[in-house]
């Protein structure tokens, strides 16, 4: 068995082939400039490395409930050209195979839970922070979606005191994502986040709205781990801050695992959504 996974982001695609184990046996990276360009070399891909199924995780919004006229679309994405687009109508054309659709947070939640740092709990919660925000769901090994998927990065937070940085987001003046994402480190300091100083007085504000997301997901969602990944993440500094700001602001109001075992990074790196994505191919073909 042959399994294919796709990792579509808004900066580029990552297609592969592995096992039922999650395993990557072969991989390629699209950019991602328009759907006709994109999805031929998509195309090309799967027909040049034919597989049994292939799981998707798109980036979003995207039409996750089966009932809705939009499922399997991109929806609403400022990403020019790709607004309305019919991703997996698209490749239901081409491919006679099962094939597993969610966002590309769910598919690296999905990852993180079977063959991460999440595989011996039920309940988790993947967050990336990076070019965005985003979360995927967990619940007793299941992805979690409701009407549609959650959208957990315009979650609104307390501004801190003195923090007078003008929100990034378009949409919310104080959301995750509009205080705390790369593009609002990078206005905040003029500088990309890789040439930041670990000791610059940019972190602990990062990492307290950060740990305001978490107790969020902790009382809304009840979940055994909380694995934070993306390019903010790589910031290590980042995790004792955040831990010891959740800490307080929880303020023991319920009991959660110790903190070094709960808010955790990711224990597949920037494997989580390809990982992910075979096994829900494996899922997809097995529901066939």
């Amino acid at each position: 068995m042959l399994l294919g996974a796709i990792e579509a982001g808004g900066t580029k695609f990552v297609c592969a082939t592995g096992a039922e184990n999650g395993q990557v046996s072969d991989r390629i990276s699209i950019l991602t400039t328009t759907p006709a360009e994109t999805m031929t070399a998509v195309d090309d891909y799967f027909t040049t490395h034919p597989v049994d199924a292939i799981g998707i995780g798109s980036f979003g919004p995207i039409g996750v409930n089966p009932d809705d006229p939009k499922y399997g679309y991109i929806t609403t994405t400022p990403k020019p050209g790709w607004g309305d687009f019919d991703f997996l109508g698209h490749l239901k054309s081409r491919f006679n195979i099962p094939l597993y659709w969610t966002t590309d947070v769910n598919e690296a939640a999905y990852g993180e839970s079977m063959i991460g740092i999440a595989k011996d709990v039920p309940n988790s919660i993947y967050m990336t922070i990076g070019t965005g925000v985003g979360a995927g769901v967990i619940s007793q090994n299941h992805i979690f979606n409701g009407r549609t998927h959650t959208e957990l990065g315009h979650m609104r937070l307390n501004r801190l005191p003195g923090d007078d940085f003008k929100s990034n987001c378009s949409y919310h003046d104080i959301c995750l994502e509009g205080l705390a994402a790369g593009p609002a480190v990078g206005k905040r300091t003029g500088k990309a986040g890789k040439d930041i100083p670990v000791d610059d007085p940019v972190w602990p504000i990062i990492a307290d709205y950060i740990a305001q997301a978490c107790v969020n997901l902790t009382v809304a969602f009840a979940p055994d781990k909380i694995i934070l990944n993306g390019g903010v993440m790589n910031q290590r500094q980042l995790f004792p801050m955040i831990r010891e700001k959740f800490a307080a602001y929880l303020n023991g109001y319920e009991e959660v695992p110790p903190l070094d075992d709960y808010i955790v990074p990711a224990g597949l790196g920037n494997n989580s959504g390809i990982a992910g994505g075979l096994l829900l191919a494996q899922a997809a073909l097995k529901n066939a």
